[in-house]
């Protein structure tokens, strides 16, 4: 569009030559018309050249006063910029009234549908991309060691003791320890069957010469064996067995330990502390954020399959939940709204001084560069309209005086 504005001015003034050779050569009244309209064009595409060029710099780099406007006044700008942001756009009530119309509840959840359907395929793929490459362009063992680090500090902080007694306590109180103590009975008994013949290989060993040459230490071994598979069974199927209430008994002390007892903290925290020292620990880790890290590049450089099986079922039924249910709607579209409206009220200033000082930090050629990047083409139609502007003024003036 400059080229343009600045082909137009160059012609005009061509014409306009081209008009003064052929009038003194072909004398006529319309050449008056002709020379009139190319001299006010040229006159006001010139005129509207210097405005244009004094908002962005120096026109042809002469110091001229009030010219480039925008470079020289930049910090001004993005605090009036910033002010403006601040007044009309981040305020609670202009916030509120905004989006009070807005069902986000029912986007959300329509979005969620057409992801499962995926009618919005190139959205998802975008997305997953996008992160596939954030996660691998990231360093491995920087990123991997920030991850550990940040995990073990959190594990350092956490008070295990108090939350184990907690986990155990109502584990005993909703009766969900019977199952893992019948799985740990049953386990019991299978060892023990599994290495029956070591057992009886150290019953021997242990019995006295008199009753390995009598045969009695086979005997032995077979009443000790039948005496813990008979213990284990009972104590399997009956459930107010003594060894049984023992044991809840146990772990009711157990919980009761963790909770209250500071002697049994220090004791849970020092292993704590040898576990998350330990080069195993951190082995462990390391694998362990590999195959997480694994999982999720393979999640998403395939959201297709990702979203047909599970999870994406899981994320279709929230959405339909989202669209179909008003009073979940309600409920989520107020939290929204109330969480928009205090950010904007709690951190708006801290937004429109983010935009103030991004500006300022521009160098003067960045900003000019933006300002007239984005409204470019506009400043060149003000070159455009002016010499054509300019010529009818010109050619009106030369009628009057013609007519006079």
């Amino acid at each position: 569009m400059r080229m343009i504005a600045t082909g137009l001015l160059l012609f005009m003034a061509a014409s306009f030559l081209a008009a003064r050779e052929l009038s003194a050569l072909f004398p006529h009244p319309a050449w008056g018309f002709a020379i009139a309209f190319t001299e006010a064009a040229m006159v006001g595409g010139l005129a509207d050249w210097f405005a244009v060029t004094a908002l962005f710099r120096h026109p042809l780099g002469l110091p001229i006063p009030h010219t480039a406007i925008i470079p020289e006044n930049k910090d001004r700008i993005a605090d009036t910029m910033a002010a403006f942001l601040r007044t009309n756009f981040l305020t609670p009530a202009v916030v509120a009234r905004r989006i009070q119309g807005f069902n986000l509840a029912q986007a959300a959840g329509n979005m969620l549908i057409e992801q499962r359907s995926g009618t919005q395929s190139r959205l998802r793929d975008g997305a997953a991309n996008l992160l596939a490459d954030l996660l691998e362009s990231l360093d491995e063992e920087q990123f991997g060691g920030m991850v550990k680090s940040g995990l073990k500090k959190q594990l350092t902080k956490l008070n295990l003791a108090p939350l184990l007694g907690q986990l155990l306590q109502t584990a005993i109180a909703d009766r969900r320890h019977p199952p893992v103590l019948d799985a740990f009975i049953r386990w019991a008994a299978l060892t023990i069957e599994a290495n029956e013949d070591l057992m009886r290989d150290i019953i021997h060993k242990r019995a006295g010469a008199l009753l390995r040459w009598t045969g009695l230490d086979d005997k032995v071994a077979n009443a000790v064996l039948d005496g813990i598979y008979k213990l284990l069974a009972e104590t399997l199927v009956i459930p107010d067995h003594p060894i049984r209430a023992k044991i809840e008994e146990g772990l009711a002390t157990l919980a009761h330990s963790l909770l209250h007892d500071p002697e049994m903290q220090e004791k849970v925290a020092r292993l704590k502390e040898e576990v998350l020292a330990n080069p195993a620990m951190s082995h462990w880790l390391d694998g362990m954020w590999e195959r997480t890290r694994g999982g999720l590049l393979r999640a998403v450089r395939n959201p297709q399959g990702l979203m047909k099986g599970s999870l994406g079922l899981s994320i279709e039924q929230l959405g339909r939940t989202l669209v179909e249910d008003e009073e979940l709607q309600l409920l989520v579209n107020r939290f929204a709204r109330r969480t928009l409206v205090g950010s904007v009220s709690r951190y708006g200033d801290e937004i429109v001084r983010i935009v103030s000082e991004t500006v300022k930090r521009w160098d003067a050629r960045t900003v000019t560069g933006r300002i007239e990047g984005a409204v470019g083409r506009d400043l060149q139609f003000i070159r455009i309209n002016g010499t054509l502007v300019g010529g009818l003024v010109g050619v009106l003036i030369h009628t009057v005086d013609r007519l006079l």
